[in-house]
């Protein structure tokens, strides 16, 4: 069983939950949920109920992501993720504010950020953040997507 928690930051809970969902994205997550190791935070809701598309779809996905222990906001956190932001940007990283206070929320629960972002691969090589990658795969996908729609076009 794994101990350590997961946080599953948006770009990966997309490639799971679209219908032509990333199967080895997918797969973890469903295995995550059932080892119960996933948390979220405020941030991961906002970005994933802000892009539903109709109300029963939106309750649904807020049921679900209800049920999950969801790391609070709260003045420290924030503080976090303010120096944090200082700190990347003085060695001359600048990562979008979502991403830091998602990164910041994983390094107060001490979790692993499992994600699709670079920005996260990104604060990892500087900073003490615990991540399982899915960016090759993406990157992947795109290239073999690409390939395809060139060969349909010639």
């Amino acid at each position: 069983m794994t101990s350590d928690p997961f946080l599953i930051d948006t770009s990966a809970w997309l490639l799971a939950l679209r219908k032509n969902f990333l199967p080895t994205v997918k797969d973890r997550i469903d295995h995550l949920l059932k080892e119960d190791v996933i948390i979220t935070t405020g941030m991961v809701k906002l970005e994933l109920l802000g892009g539903t598309k109709t109300k029963s779809e939106f309750q649904r996905l807020k049921a679900r992501l209800d049920a999950l222990d969801t790391i609070e906001t709260d003045m420290q956190l924030w503080v976090r993720a303010y120096e944090l932001a200082f700190n990347l940007r003085r060695r001359g990283v600048t990562i979008p504010y979502t991403d830091i206070l998602i990164a910041a929320c994983a390094l107060h629960a001490k979790a692993i950020i499992l994600h699709a972002d670079a920005h996260f691969d990104l604060i990892s090589e500087h900073l003490e953040l615990k991540v399982e990658s899915f960016t090759r795969e993406v990157r992947s996908l795109h290239q073999y997507t690409r390939i395809r729609q060139e060969t349909h076009n010639s």
